[in-house]
């Protein structure tokens, strides 16, 4: 069997400009998931999908390939991530060459693990998944969650759980935002199926950061370091 790690990272980014390739502890922050793909030994190509020639040349840099550049319609800010699988599997098959499984594995992603990418290939082999991706429980239960009116006042989303104990109320989780392993065979041909049939692989919220804006930056820093300084971190 075959697999491909794909990692998406056009040029454009609007909240933090060049967020892919900003500087992380003396790096790229894609080099992070380029080395996280390639140190996990699971991929029979890492490849970068990037419209921006800037990209390209640092992810060659750091042992990625960039077999093609990505399509006008596939950089703009309505191209989902979904659309960019697509053209690079269209472009590899134009050229024979077909994946069994693929893993999208984000750029602005520094907690990336190795091991967790393993862990979410067995997955979706042992489960004869379509798609398995890792989730974060919520710190606090969503069924307390409150919303806010006009005029400033909050309100409960469910108010019937006004009485219950937090703790009595069921755990929710959320998507990770690091990576996401497809059968490629249900991705092409059974897509709309492919939510309902979905795996999660629990991290905790130290192991996760999306970044969105400077806070979040700040919080991912905070956590790498976290992380790669604590003598019980083994992964």
């Amino acid at each position: 069997m075959s697999n491909l790690c794909i990692i998406p990272a056009r040029g454009g980014s609007k909240r933090i400009p060049r967020k892919n390739i900003r500087d992380f502890f003396g790096k790229p922050i894609i080099a992070y998931s380029i080395e996280a793909a390639l140190k996990s030994d699971l991929f029979d190509v890492v490849m970068v999908s990037t419209d921006d020639k800037e990209i390209a040349d640092i992810a060659l840099q750091f042992g990625a390939e960039v077999p093609f550049l990505r399509s006008k319609e596939n950089a703009d800010d309505f191209a989902t991530t979904d659309d960019v699988i697509r053209e690079v599997l269209s472009n590899y098959s134009k050229h024979n060459q077909e994946f069994d499984f693929v893993c999208c594995c984000y750029p602005a992603s520094p907690l990336t693990s190795p091991t967790h990418l393993l862990d979410g290939l067995n997955t979706i082999k042992e489960k004869g998944a379509s798609l398995v991706y890792p989730i974060v429980k919520f710190s606090y239960p969503i069924g307390r969650s409150l919303k806010k009116e006009a005029d400033g006042r909050v309100k409960l989303n469910w108010a019937e759980n006004g009485t219950e104990r937090s703790q009595d109320l069921s755990e929710a989780f959320h998507d990770a935002g690091q990576w996401y392993w497809y059968n490629v065979s249900d991705f092409i041909h059974r897509y709309e199926n492919l939510t309902t049939e979905a795996y999660g692989i629990e991290l905790s919220n130290l192991e996760v950061q999306d970044i969105d804006n400077i806070d979040d930056w700040i919080l991912a820093e905070l956590k790498f370091q976290l992380r790669h300084n604590s003598p019980k971190n083994e992964r």
